[in-house]
């Protein structure tokens, strides 16, 4: 059964929607069968993988309210191995929707029972707030990644975060445990980001990640083409430290990269979408 990891945090901007972009396609370039699916309405994650998520037909929305199956929503990405439940802008309407229905937490859960045993890694991108989505992610999860920003207010929110995993753990699911903290847009050339990277190691008592993510440009730029960072530019800054990332989240688990022949960049279902008019 292959483990189901959900990238949270209810700060906006923080990484998280990166993190499961290219957290995603480093373990499928390892070799691991991936099924990444996306719970934010924004689906970005959905097009930093190279689909069009104006031309879905089965997303996330259509699983969650019950019209679908999740196999009927999951489509190819732009590796062999890493395939996607893609999200549309109709999915904000979810938490009205579920309001009132019995155990309107453990949905998610449900749907992905049915296709757990055929990947090694399920990723879950949640929305940058603590609704009903959120809690439906974790529910299901097996444990979380929390990305966090190298600034100031670095911790602010993580503290409500916590306690919400916490309240998950009690009530809905005992199983549910923090991987760990991972640090991102870390700009070595500032005293800050080294300061909050220290003061968060001394202060925080939770895992926290070896690998550090760095702000890198290619990084930001790899999404307006519907690619990952691995296959955008795989040997920038930003993509050695995703590899990293992933060969720890591995060596954590006692899973061994698989060697697989090289995936070939395919056509992101992206192209012109970003260019000026």
């Amino acid at each position: 059964m292959g483990k189901i990891i959900i990238i949270a945090n209810q700060k906006g901007g923080v990484g998280k929607t990166t993190t499961a972009i290219n957290l995603s396609a480093a373990l499928a370039q390892h070799g691991m069968k991936v099924l990444a699916i996306d719970c934010d309405p924004q689906g970005n994650c959905t097009s930093g993988l190279g689909i069009d998520k104006r031309k879905v037909k089965n997303s996330t929305y259509q699983m969650i309210i019950g019209e679908c199956d999740i196999k009927d929503c999951i489509q190819n990405s732009v590796l062999d191995t890493l395939k996607v439940v893609p999200s549309s802008v109709e999915l904000a309407g979810a938490d009205i929707e579920l309001i009132g229905l019995p155990d309107k937490e453990h949905i998610l859960q449900g749907k992905i029972k049915d296709i757990a045993d055929d990947y090694d890694y399920i990723i879950i991108d949640c929305p940058p707030s603590l609704n009903v989505l959120t809690v439906n992610a974790m529910t299901a999860a097996d444990s979380v990644i929390v990305p966090i920003q190298c600034e100031f207010y670095a911790l602010e929110g993580l503290s409500q975060l916590l306690y919400t995993i916490n309240l998950v753990r009690d009530r809905l699911n005992p199983d549910l445990v923090m991987d760990g903290v991972v640090f991102t847009m870390f700009d070595s050339r500032t005293n800050l980001s080294l300061q909050v990277v220290e003061d968060v190691r001394k202060n925080l008592k939770q895992n926290i990640f070896t690998t550090i993510i760095p702000r890198n440009v290619r990084l930001a730029e790899a999404p307006s083409h519907g690619l990952p960072i691995c296959l955008y530019d795989k040997k920038s800054a930003g993509a050695e430290a995703y590899d990293d990332l992933a060969l720890e989240v591995l060596e954590n688990d006692k899973k061994k990269a698989r060697p697989i022949d090289d995936q070939k960049k395919k056509g992101s279902g992206l192209k012109g979408l970003f260019k000026k008019k």
